[in-house]
């Protein structure tokens, strides 16, 4: 069969969706029976699907929103039949899907939708929900939104949970780095620090009880250690960075922008810990990169992080800054529990690897071939 694979809204690789889709195309591989070919705007020919030589075909577009919308909207299909696809799969199934389909198709929802719903018009939600109930079958990263999809009115028969995987390649247990300065181009990072890792999108993202929970472990325990901050910028973008340099401890607290995840490896390897209180993850993909990585790991409980670390990780609500102040205290101070967070982070990552979810997500196409 050959499949069809949208890169339209993956952000050119440099968003979660567009990682997902990078590790997705790495271990997806041409053979007789199946065949991929990726759609999309041309420079999108260089970032998904070089390694394993997958097919290219370019869609000339002007490089907006509402021109690729516009193109689901009433031209995929018609390309689709073009190119002779027999399936078609929608990673970024939030931005953009078709309104009807004429080739069998799978959406791929990572979002919490009904936390993205409240930020989209009513004619946005409509198209979303409507798309989403058109749609042949959905692949949720997790069990918590497929019952979101549920609270939606979605079909659950049609929903198949493919949980994401990690490159155990890149994120692995290393040797203990204990110089002062962790050099990390392009950065040089003072130790010991903690870390999160997430865009500064929402709210919800926490990020700013965050820096309030640090301030009462710093008063606390008077350590040394620094907060790090890495994402790309965000809507909240501007009140994280006046709370942080308002804070007692703005010196401590390291804002780094946009973070290669190429080098996520070694800035988690680096840190003592991964404090995660986003309450909107679908997915929850940096805690398990983490855990791999072998720190400890301290996250919200909302969300589907709690499905995700297994219960391996500390886990505190997020709206509840001396809750965060004291899991942050633990990681550090409770040697023994510190150990067995590591050991059982470790193994229960190993769980997760990117060559099982594409063979699931492959069969999960193959069920929808006419």
């Amino acid at each position: 069969m050959k499949i069809g694979i949208d890169t339209f809204g993956c952000d050119h690789g440099k968003s979660g969706i567009g990682s997902y889709l990078t590790s997705l195309s790495q271990n997806l591989k041409n053979t007789e029976e199946n065949q991929f070919e990726l759609f999309g705007a041309e420079i999108d020919r260089y970032t998904f699907g070089q390694e394993n030589n997958l097919g290219f075909e370019s869609v000339i577009l002007p490089d907006t929103e509402r021109a690729e919308k516009a193109w689901h909207f009433f031209l995929c299909n018609s390309f689709s039949k073009r190119q002779k696809y027999d399936a078609l799969l929608f990673p970024a199934s939030s931005y953009a899907l078709p309104f009807h389909f004429s080739v069998s198709s799978v959406a791929v929802v990572n979002d919490i939708v009904s936390e993205l719903f409240a930020t989209k018009s009513f004619a946005e939600k409509s198209r979303i929900k409507h798309s989403l109930k058109k749609v042949n079958k959905i692949i949720a990263p997790s069990n918590f939104v497929k019952k979101d999809l549920k609270r939606l009115g979605i079909n659950q028969e049609k929903i198949t949970v493919v949980h994401n995987g990690i490159n155990h390649s890149l994120f692995y247990p290393r040797e203990i780095i204990t110089s002062e300065t962790e050099m990390i181009k392009p950065f040089a990072i003072r130790r010991p620090y903690f870390l999160y890792a997430s865009t500064m999108s929402s709210p919800f993202k926490r990020h700013v009880e965050l820096i309030k929970a640090f301030e009462i472990f710093k008063k606390k325990t008077n350590l040394p250690h620094r907060l790090v901050l890495a994402g790309g910028e965000g809507a909240c973008s501007e009140n994280i960075k006046k709370t942080a340099m308002n804070s007692a401890f703005a010196s401590d607290i390291f804002i780094t922008g946009y973070f290669p995840h190429e080098s996520f490896p070694a800035l988690y390897a680096g840190s003592e810990g991964c404090l995660f209180p986003s309450e909107i993850e679908g997915v929850g993909l940096p805690i398990l990169e983490a855990m791999a990585t072998g720190i400890p790991v301290a996250c919200s409980k909302a969300g589907a992080l709690q499905e995700i670390s297994g219960e391996k990780a500390i886990l505190f609500d997020s709206t509840h800054i001396e809750e965060i102040a004291d899991s942050i205290e633990k990681i550090v101070t409770d040697i023994h529990l510190r150990k067995k967070m590591i050991k059982d982070g470790i193994n229960w990552a190993k769980k997760f690897d990117w060559e099982t979810t594409a063979q699931e997500t492959v069969e999960v196409l193959k069920t929808v071939i006419k």
